[in-house]
C-alpha cells in the first residue's frame, strides 16, 4: 500500500474539487486532489454538460477566478480554432449558439483550460492528482470529530493509496465521504415539518432525489447511417408512460416545468437559418423558433461560427428531459441496485439515440435520422460513446451548521424583499429551484429565485472539524439544491474551501470558529474580497 502525507486532501476532482485545489494551492497549502475519471472537471467534462448560468453572468455574479475560467475558453478557440471574423470578433463568444447557455462549448475545451490552470502547481509539486482513484475507507484521530487519512483504491489496478492529511474536501459528486467518515447527511426530499418549506413532502422521503442523466453528443451527415445496434432496452423505454408526456419516454414531448403542460418540441439538425429554422428543401414548412428545436438547445458547435468545412455539421449535446433517469436512485440503495440503475441510465440514452435514428418524425413526414452520428470523441471515447459519467443533480447532503430552506431564497415567499442576506454570506448564486421529474415519482418542481448568497455555515459539517463540503453536498435541502447545484456555485463552494482551509491552517483554528468568532469572519471576508469573491449582489433594478 502507497502512504502519502499531503496538508489537504481533496476527493473528488469536479468543478468544486478543482477549484479547492487550485484556491489552497496558490495560498501555498499542499493538495492532494483525486478522481474517480480519467478527466478532471466534472460537470463540465466528463458528465459533458456545458454551464447553465445566470442572465447577468457576462456582467457579475460570479468569482473572479470562474470569470477568468470562462473567458479562457473563448481564448482557447480564439487561439486554436478557425473562427469566422464575426465569431472571432464577439466578445460574449458562444461556440454552439445555444439557447440554454452563453458559453455551450466542447468538454475537451473545458478539460484543456482545467489542465492549464493546475499545470504549474503540479509541476511546483504542490498539487499531486490521482486519477481514477475512489474512497474506500476513512480513519479518525483519537478524537471521532477530526478525520486522519483515506484510503483510495485505483479504479484500474485495485491498488490501494492511503492519504494523511491535516485537512479534508469532499467533492465528490454524491457526498461519497460522509457516509465513509461517519458525517451526519441526509438524502432526498425532507419532510416539511423538519423544514417548514412550502413545497416539501409531509412526509420524509430519503430515495426520493432528482434523476441523473447520461449525456452524449451528435452530429449529422446527409446521406449517411451510423444507426446503432437497437438496445436491449429499447422496448422498455419506447412503451413505458413518462410523467406528464403523453408520448412516452421517447419521443419529442416532455413537460414544461413550469405548469407541467405537454410540450412539443421539434427537431431538426443542422438549420441553415437558426432564427427561423427553415431548411431550403422544405421551405415551405416552419419547423419552429429556436428554443423549440432540441438540436439547437445545448448545440456545443455551431457551423456557422467556424471558417467553412472546419466542421462537416454542428454537434449537439443531448441533455433532454428524455434521458433524465428517475427509474431508481444510485446511492444509498445496495450494490447491485446502484450498478442496475447506472446501466439502465446508459441504456436510456442509447434507446432515445437509436429512436432519434428509426423512428423521430422528420419535418418532410418520414421517421428518423440515420445520419445522426454518435461523437463519442468529443466526450472522451467510452466504449459506448456516452459520456464517462453521469451527470448527478443530488447528491448526500451534510447536515450543516447552517441548512438553506426555501424560505430564504424563493421568490414566492421572499417577493421584493430579495433573498435573505447572510452575516457569513461567501459567495452569490442564481438559478430557479428547478427539481427534474424524480426517483420518488414526483413531476417537476420550478419555483422563481431570488438572486441568493451562499452562507459560509453551508459548508461546514456540525460536527467533524476537518472536513468541508465541496460540491453539491452542502448544507441545502432537497428544494434548495435545486437552485444551488449549478457549476458556478460549486466553483465557489470549492474556491472558499480553498481560502478557508489556507487561512484556518495559518491561524491554527477551524473553520467553525472562523464563523462563529465575528473578527476572524471578517478577516476571512475581507480576504475573499480581495480575491474577487462576490458575497453581495448589486442592486437590479426592475427585479
Amino acid at each position: 500500500m502507497t502512504e502519502i502525507e499531503t496538508q489537504l486532501l481533496v476527493v473528488g476532482g469536479g468543478l468544486g474539487g478543482f477549484s479547492a485545489a487550485l484556491a489552497a494551492a496558490r495560498r501555498g497549502v499542499s493538495v492532494v486532489l483525486t478522481e474517480p475519471t480519467d478527466w478532471l472537471g466534472g460537470v463540465l467534462t466528463s458528465q459533458g454538460v456545458p454551464p447553465d448560468e445566470h442572465v447577468w453572468i457576462e456582467r457579475f455574479g460570479c468569482t473572479a477566478t470562474y470569470r477568468q475560467f470562462r473567458e479562457d475558453i473563448r481564448s482557447y478557440y480564439r487561439r486554436h480554432y478557425p473562427l469566422t471574423e464575426a465569431a472571432r470578433r464577439t466578445v460574449a463568444f458562444n461556440p454552439g449558439s445555444a439557447k440554454v447557455s452563453d458559453l455551450c462549448h466542447e468538454p475537451r475545451v473545458s478539460l484543456a483550460v482545467i489542465e492549464a490552470l493546475i499545470a504549474p502547481h503540479r509541476a511546483s509539486g504542490r498539487i499531486r492528482v490521482l486519477m481514477e482513484h475512489e474512497p474506500v475507507s476513512v480513519t479518525n484521530t483519537d478524537d471521532p470529530d477530526t478525520l486522519e487519512s483515506i484510503t483510495l483504491r485505483n479504479r484500474r489496478t485495485g491498488d490501494l493509496t492511503t492519504v494523511s492529511a491535516t485537512w479534508f474536501v469532499d467533492a465528490t459528486e454524491t457526498g461519497d465521504l460522509l457516509p465513509l467518515a461517519g458525517v451526519e447527511y441526509v438524502t432526498g426530499a425532507e419532510s416539511r415539518d423538519v423544514t417548514g418549506e412550502p413545497h416539501a413532502p409531509e412526509l420524509p422521503a430519503p430515495l426520493n432525489m432528482q434523476p441523473i442523466s447520461v449525456c452524449f453528443a451528435l452530429d449529422h451527415v446527409e446521406g449517411g447511417d451510423f444507426t446503432i445496434t437497437r438496445p436491449d432496452s429499447y422496448e422498455h423505454f419506447l412503451t413505458s408512460s413518462a410523467t406528464d408526456s403523453p408520448d412516452g419516454r421517447l419521443s419529442l414531448t416532455a413537460p414544461h416545468p413550469k405548469t407541467l403542460a405537454p410540450s412539443h418540441h421539434t427537431f431538426f439538425p443542422n438549420p441553415v437559418e437558426d432564427h427561423t429554422l427553415i431548411r431550403p428543401d422544405y421551405a415551405d414548412q416552419r419547423v419552429g423558433r429556436m428554443d423549440r428545436n432540441l438540436w439547437t438547445f445545448r448545440r456545443i458547435a455551431a457551423a456557422q461560427n467556424f471558417l467553412p468545412d472546419a466542421y462537416e455539421s454542428d454537434i449537439t449535446l443531448v441533455n433532454w428531459p428524455q434521458v433524465d433517469y428517475w427509474d431508481g436512485p444510485v446511492f444509498d440503495v445496495p450494490a447491485e441496485q446502484v450498478e442496475f440503475h447506472l446501466k439502465r441510465a446508459r441504456e436510456l440514452s442509447l434507446s432515445l439515440l437509436y429512436w432519434l435514428q428509426t423512428a423521430a418524425p422528420r419535418p418532410d413526414g418520414g421517421n428518423g435520422w440515420p445520419g445522426l452520428r454518435l461523437r463519442g470523441d468529443v466526450l472522451g471515447d467510452s466504449p459506448d460513446g456516452l459520456a464517462k459519467a453521469p451527470y448527478i443533480r443530488e447528491s448526500r447532503r451534510i447536515v450543516a451548521e447552517h441548512t438553506i430552506v426555501e424560505q430564504e431564497i424563493s421568490l414566492e415567499v421572499r417577493g421584493n424583499r430579495g433573498a435573505v442576506r447572510h452575516r457569513d454570506s461567501v459567495g452569490v448564486g442564481m438559478y430557479r429551484i428547478d427539481l427534474h421529474p424524480s426517483t420518488g415519482g414526483d413531476s417537476y418542481i420550478d419555483i422563481g429565485c431570488c438572486p441568493f448568497e451562499l452562507p459560509l455555515g453551508a459548508l461546514i459539517p456540525v460536527r467533524v472539524t476537518n472536513l468541508l463540503a465541496g460540491a453539491k453536498n452542502i448544507g441545502t435541502t432537497h428544494i434548495t439544491n435545486g437552485a444551488y447545484r449549478m457549476p458556478l456555485v460549486e466553483w465557489n463552494i470549492g474556491e472558499v474551501d480553498g481560502h478557508l482551509i489556507g487561512f484556518c491552517a495559518a491561524r491554527d483554528v477551524t473553520p467553525s470558529q472562523v464563523r462563529a468568532d465575528d473578527k476572524l469572519l471578517d478577516e476571512f471576508q475581507a480576504e475573499l474580497d480581495a480575491v474577487g469573491v462576490e458575497r453581495h449582489w448589486p442592486k437590479i433594478v426592475g427585479y
